[in-house]
């Protein structure tokens, strides 16, 4: 999945369901120069979920 964030990264967020950040992502990919912050913040964003899926799944125990 990490791939996919930096190779396209608004399709890393279509397929978690982030419809707005997919849109906001895919506008900012448009041009070359701004493609980089987008697979920066995909990548990013795509960590920031797993490492709060674990806090959640410890936090029952």
């Amino acid at each position: 999945m990490i791939l996919i964030a930096v190779l396209f990264p608004c399709l890393s967020f279509f397929l978690r369901g982030k419809l707005f950040q997919g849109i906001l992502c895919l506008i900012l990919q448009i041009t070359l120069i701004a493609w980089l912050p987008a697979a920066i913040w995909a990548v990013a964003s795509l960590l920031d979920s797993r490492n709060k899926k674990r806090m959640k799944e410890f936090s029952r125990r």
